[in-house]
């Protein structure tokens, strides 16, 4: 029986999409840190000193970048190696937000160090920014694949579009976070950074079967 259209098929899988939308939002949110709270924290509590030169700030952002560049292809092998055994959309996801939700959890003594006055060493972010990519390779492009797989045809630009709007979502949510440096210390940032993305990722984890049946049949 058809409604507005669409098979119940159909709706079941345009309503896994908006459970992707979601999670991708919050994803979004903690991996956009890197511009803002990250940023400022780099700026201002990171040791930048290297042979008597200052590291530009700026350059830590161009980080995710190059793991992203370094990374992709490994993952791409991964996924065609694993075959039968690879893991389904919603492990993915939930993967992405566990691996975002650690990168915080590491962070965490370099912002007690800071918040004692210390200088920390620039790897506390390397190895930030590594987690986040990780995250960000088990997510993002598996996104952009699963919503064009579960999207009815006739309205696949627009499901595209939601797609899309996750990532606006968690941007301004990233904004509102980043904000907050101002008047909350950074290591409370971290913590409830770290808190809302590995209990998404949880939560996500117990919702793979369902997720899946709405799915139906896209893997």
């Amino acid at each position: 029986r058809r409604m507005l259209g669409f098979t119940p098929l159909e709706w079941g899988r345009v309503a896994a999409v908006f459970v992707f939308f979601v999670f991708a939002a919050i994803f979004w949110a903690a991996y956009e840190q890197a511009a803002s709270t990250l940023n400022l924290f780099a700026d201002e509590s990171v040791n930048r000193r290297v042979f008597g030169w200052t590291i530009p700030t700026s350059w830590f952002v161009s980080i995710q970048a190059l793991f992203v560049i370094l990374l992709s292809g490994g993952f791409a092998w991964l996924w065609m190696r694993l075959g039968p055994r690879e893991p389904a959309t919603p492990t993915k996801f939930a993967l992405g937000l566990l691996f975002a939700g650690l990168s915080f959890v590491l962070l965490l003594p370099a912002g007690a160090m800071a918040a004692r006055g210390v200088l920390v060493s620039p790897w506390w972010l390397v190895a930030a920014y590594l987690l986040q990519v990780i995250g960000e390779l088990c997510l993002s492009p598996v996104g952009n694949s699963v919503v064009t797989k579960l999207a009815p045809p006739r309205i696949a630009g627009l499901m595209m579009g939601v797609w899309f709007l996750a990532i606006a979502a968690g941007n301004k949510l990233a904004g509102w976070v980043a904000g907050l440096s101002a008047s909350v210390p950074v290591t409370t940032i971290f913590q409830g950074i770290a808190a809302v993305t590995i209990g998404a990722a949880v939560v996500l984890f117990l919702l793979i079967r369902p997720v899946r049946r709405l799915m139906g049949g896209v893997h």
